[in-house]
């Protein structure tokens, strides 16, 4: 894995002082930072850079890749996406006098919101599985997330790419497909980006257009952990046993976090239910589910089908009600008590730190909150071989994968060449004028005009005529490694 970064950063307890928000609890329940794209980059131009760093950190043969995709919902081209990110590619590679991707690689790119980098990831897994044997694949997720100022969702943005290397024979983790889960159902107010948001708007530098989605957060909160409940239950249908006993047997626990609380809440929410479900024929089980409801004085039948019946559908122009209010009472009783820890805490604490400082990235979000916990595990001398992780990704709209993941031997070596502090490091962090100039217009003026390095934009193309066009179309330069 490697990861590409901005440079610019915004501190949140700077930006709560800007907006009147509470510093303490913007950091604890947000982050500590976000990253934002500079005026020169675009979610093409941050995916090829990580690709770049991917390709050097591990000395990767180009010609041996057979399949390039990009798992995103920042596109700014509606017929190329990961195309754009192999031709980046090639450019900065004949530059430094390296050999270029495969003729013959596949460039296809995936969107479902959040989502879009895992079906990547798994479209990847099937490629050298079937017609890809004996090649190489990379998945890059890259993403640029931002939100309209003033907005519930304006702490949560961000930006940055992450790209992984796949082989038959990993030396970092074995991914299990066949005990996975899947979920999907449409949740139309959920979270959306309609084309109607661009009408109107005047492009900013580099023919910039203010990518702001259409959301309604607590609504999106339910169906996040909807989805993420009922893709461990396919998991779980695949695998059987006890649910809690196999939660309790992952080492980590990876997940999708639009910020730092929402995926312990839902990861807690999990946990409960897999002692609803088993309470039924385990008494050991059954006492500390009931112990919980009991603590809540919440009946635990009650709970239960809150969390094993999933969430209500919204109508096209009506939100439903908080789904999970019987389970939310339950969760706090659980919190307050000592099991809390070890089935939550200890589970999501590797690469939580690092994670805290980039914000909301989207596709990017859940590969780069497990590159970071990788890294830290091999600095810290975790003992991981042979354990078993979890990956749960999830998109909006919406959609949830389950993946079991297994360390295999000699991993560290792999997992130190991440080099996730090196994505992180050159920060330039952002005064209020800089950070509202940057977010409404996409312009830098002074001593942060431009941060380049690796693949940049030149400038956008304007014709449009009959012999020639290339009115919207960007062209880039390469500016030495990233």
């Amino acid at each position: 894995m490697a990861a590409y970064f901005p440079p610019y950063r915004v501190d949140l307890e700077q930006w709560s002082d800007w907006t009147g928000n509470d510093a303490a609890k913007t950091r604890a329940v947000v982050g500590h930072a976000f990253r934002m794209a500079g005026p020169d980059q675009n979610v093409y131009t941050l995916a090829a850079n990580a690709v770049l760093r991917l390709l050097d950190q591990y000395d990767v043969d180009p010609r041996r890749v057979g399949y390039l995709a990009l798992g995103t919902e920042s596109s700014t081209d509606n017929a190329a996406g990961a195309v754009i990110v192999r031709g980046l590619v090639d450019r900065a590679l004949q530059a430094e006098g390296k050999p270029m991707l495969a003729r013959d690689c596949e460039v296809p790119e995936f969107k479902h919101a959040c989502l879009g980098g895992v079906y990547a990831l798994k479209g990847g897994l099937r490629y050298l599985a079937c017609d890809g044997q004996g090649r190489q694949a990379i998945v890059v997720s890259a993403d640029i997330a931002e939100y309209a100022r003033g907005s519930s969702g304006e702490p949560t943005q961000g930006a940055g790419a992450v790209a992984m290397l796949l082989e038959s024979a990993p030396r970092l983790l074995e991914l299990d497909l066949a005990m996975g889960g899947s979920a999907s159902d449409y949740r139309g107010l959920d979270f959306r980006k309609p084309f109607l948001r661009f009408a109107g708007q005047t492009p900013g530098r580099h023919g910039r257009l203010n990518d702001l989605p259409v959301f309604n957060g607590k609504y999106s909160t339910d169906c996040y952990t909807e989805a993420t409940l009922r893709a461990l239950d396919a998991m779980f249908a695949r695998r059987g046993g006890s649910r809690q006993a196999r939660l309790r047997d992952v080492a980590a626990v990876f997940m999708h976090r639009p910020y730092h609380h929402m995926p312990r809440n839902a990861w807690a929410l999990a946990y409960l239910a897999a002692l609803a479900h088993d309470a039924a024929d385990d008494s050991a089980a059954a006492r500390e589910w009931e112990g919980y409801c009991d603590a809540a004085k919440v009946a635990p039948d009650g709970a239960a089908r809150e969390l094993l019946s999933g969430a209500a559908v919204c109508e096209a122009d009506a939100l439903p009600p908080a789904a999970y209010p019987k389970s939310m009472a339950v969760l706090k009783a659980f919190r307050a008590g000592s099991a809390y820890r070890h089935a939550v805490d200890d589970k999501l604490q590797l690469g939580s730190m690092d994670a805290m400082e980039l914000g909301n990235l989207y596709t990017a979000a859940l590969p780069a909150w497990l590159a970071a916990g990788l890294q830290e595990a091999a600095a810290r001398d975790v003992a991981l071989d042979g354990r078993n992780l979890l990956v749960l990704g999830y998109g909006s709209g919406d959609a949830a994968e389950a993946i079991p993941a297994r360390v295999v031997p000699g991993w560290q070596e792999a997992a130190r060449a991440i080099r996730f502090d090196h994505a992180l490091a050159g920060a330039v962090d952002l005064d209020r004028a800089q950070y509202e100039t940057l977010h409404d217009t996409g312009a830098l003026g002074g001593a942060h005009a431009t941060a380049s390095a690796g693949v940049v934009i030149d400038h956008v193309g304007n014709r449009d005529e009959p012999a020639f066009q290339d009115f919207g179309i960007a062209y880039y330069r390469y500016c030495g490694q990233p």
